[in-house]
């Protein structure tokens, strides 16, 4: 996950097509824009990952809030725990040189990455024990098929 880059986009992200009113987004236009619902934008936002401005019962997001949820996404998609995402998130600072968001995101994402792989030779393990399965099953309603249409 690489928090700088995104971090450098919500400061000059020109993307203003789902901009709401004073460069703030509603939360249907996020979820929307997202592919998530109200209710995990809430449960977010409950989470202290976002921080939306209210107006009333409104939530308005900034382009921060944006960077943040996309960054979110990309955690929990990649197999992070949402305290995980949160603390690389809040490590990022606009005006320093991020050197500490740096290294524990680096720290994490690569012990993520050998879970991940560990979870693939599992599954390469299954998906090859489940083909030999089914060949053998295969191999014996073959040779069944005959004997039954015979007697029939």
């Amino acid at each position: 996950m690489d928090m700088m880059p995104a971090g450098e986009a919500a400061a000059n992200s020109n993307d203003v097509s789902a901009e709401g009113v004073e460069g703030y987004y509603r939360i249907g236009e996020m979820a929307k824009t997202f592919g998530v619902t109200l209710r995990t934008l809430r449960f977010y936002e409950d989470r202290g990952l976002l921080s939306p401005k209210r107006e009333g019962s409104t939530r308005l997001y900034t382009r921060r809030d944006r960077v943040r949820l996309k960054l979110i996404l990309l955690g929990r998609k990649v197999g992070f725990s949402l305290r995980d995402v949160k603390q690389m998130i809040d490590l990022y600072d606009p005006t320093g040189t991020n050197i500490k968001q740096l290294r524990l995101t680096l720290e994490k994402s690569e012990k993520q990455l050998g879970r991940l792989q560990k979870q693939r030779a599992a599954l390469d393990e299954a998906i090859s024990d489940l083909t030999e399965a089914m060949a053998a099953v295969r191999s014996r309603l073959a040779e069944r098929q005959p004997a039954r249409a015979a007697g029939a």
